[in-house]
């Protein structure tokens, strides 16, 4: 169990974050371990037969027999989205003792394995940081694009919960192994096990796409940290847009709304049970923003969808109008 106590100055400073670095090393849990996720697999079938067997070891020997992997390696981003060579030239001036200190305790109580055994710990980080860069480049920036808007849509629903319900609501549906009590954020089913105090350094949220479970700094000096399994993951190796609202064919189906609204306005209200951006919906239908932009306004005018805005982005949902049009 590891637990943050957060008081009323810290759940004030409690903020989110996208990192490219994170995302590229928690994706080494699924290349090394692919049970971890089923929805993953198109993906590392992809990218696994291109990277440098060399490059391989170094990186799947980072992670530790229970998937832990050293701190050092995801620095607690300093802005809201930091460019991948910025984080990593973070880690690049990690100090030596650091290095050795944060390897040791993620592969703990195993020895460290043999890609790992370089007595020049320096030497040992800059052959990590060439390789996870070289890494980056092939499996994970062709799709950041696409990555970053699944992130930025779960970004835009917590912080809806969040002014709809507090904090009690937000940590809610997380993960069922967090849990918000008596100003604690506790996260259970943890390998390390401590609770502190923020101490008036806040909490970073960062949803991930390849995190199974959510993860915490294995060390408790570590700022308070957390990051989650992100929402709408399932959608983002599908090879093709959504097919339109389930039902059955005939009058009331599918295809007769299809014929009624058009194939792309009725794949659009399937979509809209929950809110949604453009950018998120272009997204999940494969077409560009502009285009979904004017089908929504044809579906707004009618009174099939509602429309707010949330800070700079505007989110569409389905009225109870467009309920009853998709399920009559």
């Amino acid at each position: 169990m590891i637990g943050y106590e957060l008081d009323v100055e810290d759940l004030a400073d409690t903020r989110f974050a996208l990192s490219p670095l994170h995302e590229t090393v928690i994706s080494l849990r699924v290349l090394r371990d692919p049970g971890l996720s089923a929805l993953h697999l198109p993906w590392r079938r992809a990218v696994l037969p291109r990277i440098d067997e060399s490059d391989l070891r170094l990186l799947l020997s980072l992670v530790s027999t229970r998937r832990t992997l050293p701190d050092f390696l995801t620095p607690r981003p300093d802005e809201f989205a930091p460019a991948f060579e910025a984080e990593l030239e973070i880690v690049r001036r990690t100090p030596d003792e650091t290095v050795r200190h944060d390897l040791k305790a993620a592969h703990a109580p195993d020895t460290l394995p043999v890609p790992l055994h370089n007595a020049d710990a320096a030497g040992l980080r800059e052959a990590i940081c060439d390789a996870l860069h070289r890494y980056w480049e092939l499996a994970i920036a062709p799709h950041w694009t696409q990555m970053r808007l699944v992130l930025e849509a779960d970004m835009t629903y917590r912080a809806r919960r969040l002014a709809v319900g507090g904090a009690r609501l937000l940590f809610a549906d997380m993960h069922p192994n967090v849990r918000w009590q008596d100003g604690v954020l506790r996260v259970s089913k943890m390998i390390s096990r401590y609770e502190v105090a923020a101490r008036g350094r806040g909490l970073l949220l960062m949803p991930s796409i390849f995190a199974h479970k959510p993860a915490p700094p294995v060390s408790p000096d570590e700022p308070p940290m957390l990051a989650y399994p992100c929402r709408g993951v399932g959608t983002l190796w599908e090879s093709r847009p959504p097919s339109g609202p389930s039902g059955p064919s005939g009058p009331s189906g599918p295809s007769a709304l299809d014929d009624l609204v058009g194939a792309t306005k009725a794949r659009l209200l399937a979509l809209l049970a929950e809110p949604l951006p453009t950018v998120e919906l272009a997204r999940r239908l494969r077409v560009t923003p502009s285009a979904v932009s004017q089908h929504l306004r044809v579906l707004h005018a009618t009174g099939l969808v509602s429309r707010a805005r949330d800070g700079r982005q505007v989110l569409y949902r389905r009225t109870p109008l467009g309920d009853g049009l998709l399920n009559p």
